[in-house]
């Protein structure tokens, strides 16, 4: 696809926003070539794996990007836009991945590396083969835009004494339906994300795409996309969450909740049942090492009884700047980062996992966690529904936030205003 009208008004819009811009520095005093790389937080990976990336010819150094996935974006918009050359790679998060490469600020990857991140074949030292998923997250207009780095994905957690108490056997495939009413008869609070951002979205294109449907169809057509919220498959999404949001299990913090308060509520006393990322699994080891011992794990709950759950998929792609003064040496040092090593070293250190079966390889990952654990992480990836990958994302995700939120207005005929919102707003007839 052509650059498109959004993408001209983002640059545009972008450009006069930002105030002041660092227009670059490219050299470090011993010689070598200085790569700035923007990240979102994290414990510390993402600048170990840049010490290790660095090269006798070229040192990269980190910028932390803020918290909100949403306010990356915007931040690194405003600076590409203005075509700073002080941005040379970024971490990028799938939903905008889409975005800005149609609005052209990302440098285009070598077709050979390409190929290797679909189909494996490259450099021992450079991006392995990643799951399909991944790919698909990474690609637009055919073609592959940024390197997948680490692919999350949500499984439920549960307490296992929870869970016996209630009587209910998590062996088996489980739905949302049947641990809602566990929760609730039992005394228990499930945690989800459904605040009004991003995360609620990927909760309810989880529930959709469950149900086997999606929330827009044909992508490659803009703003023209068809929209497909309002269905069969959005009406049941719709049902859980307003079965949860009236339930004795929703938490009292339920519109408000994000990843770190529905972590609270299942470490809390009355902590039962959790939908959240793979990181999950040491984040009670310091604080609440009674909570780690009893913690399980299983595939993520189905929408419908009977059809596979499509669990949310999540992650960091990195990108090269079209406007970096050093391209040719960011795509070696981008080829680096998402090696089989560094996404080990990635997933150590922070418990986002590899986007690739090769990164699942390293050592230290087997002596973390469980095999079957680690297991159930690549069986999540490769069941996981992607956010549609289209540039008007930010869009169609502001659209959908403001239509379903509360959780507790959530009804029957949400997907069908749902559908019309996003529809007014991506032709322009409403404003977000």
């Amino acid at each position: 696809m052509k650059r498109s009208r959004r993408g001209k008004a983002l640059a545009a819009v972008a450009a006069a926003m930002l105030v002041s811009t660092t227009l670059a520095a490219c050299g470090s005093s011993d010689g070598r070539v200085q790569l700035t790389w923007y990240i979102n937080p994290d414990s510390g990976g993402q600048a170990a794996v840049a010490k290790n990336c660095s090269t006798d010819t070229y040192d990269i150094s980190t910028q932390v990007l803020p918290q909100d996935a949403s306010q990356q974006r915007i931040q690194l918009a405003r600076r590409l836009a203005a075509h700073d050359s002080g941005i040379d790679l970024m971490s990028i998060d799938p939903p905008y991945t889409a975005e800005f490469a149609n609005a052209g600020f990302l440098a285009p990857i070598p077709q050979d590396l390409q190929d290797a991140i679909k189909n494996g074949g490259g450099p021992t030292d450079g991006p392995p083969k990643a799951f399909g998923g991944a790919v698909d997250a990474a690609t637009w207009d055919g073609k592959v835009v940024a390197f997948p780095f680490w692919s999350n994905t949500q499984v439920l957690w549960y307490r296992k004494s929870f869970a016996q108490k209630a009587g209910i056997d998590m062996t088996k495939p489980v739905t949302w339906d049947q641990i809602i009413d566990a929760a609730a008869k039992n005394g228990g609070r499930i945690g989800v994300q459904a605040n009004k951002y991003e995360g609620y979205v990927v909760w309810i294109n989880a529930l959709i795409s469950g149900a086997g449907g999606s929330i827009i169809q044909d992508a490659q057509k803009g703003v023209d996309a068809t929209i497909t919220i309002d269905s069969d498959a959005g009406k049941a999404a719709a049902a859980v969450i307003s079965k949860l949001a009236h339930s004795p299990a929703a938490p009292p913090d339920l519109s408000v909740s994000n990843e770190g308060t529905a972590g609270a509520t299942f470490g809390g006393p009355s902590g039962s049942f959790l939908v959240n990322w793979t990181y999950i699994f040491h984040n009670y080891d310091a604080t609440s090492p009674d909570v780690a011992k009893d913690i399980g794990y299983t595939m993520y709950p189905q929408t419908v009884a009977g059809k596979d759950a499509r669990p949310p998929y999540g992650g960091i792609g990195i990108g090269v700047s079209k406007y970096s003064g050093h391209i040719d040496e960011a795509m070696k040092a981008a080829a680096c980062i998402t090696n089989p090593k560094n996404q080990g070293v990635n997933a150590d250190m922070t418990g986002n996992m590899p986007s690739s079966a090769d990164g699942y390889a390293y050592p230290a990952l087997a002596k973390s966690y469980p095999a079957d654990l680690l297991k159930l992480f690549q069986d999540s990836v490769e069941a996981a529904a992607p956010r549609s990958v289209t540039p008007y994302w930010s869009d169609i995700s502001s659209a959908i936030q403001s239509t379903w939120h509360p959780p507790a207005s959530v009804g029957e005929s949400t997907p069908k205003s749902s559908a019309s919102f996003i529809d007014e707003v991506l032709h322009g007839k409403r404003l977000l």
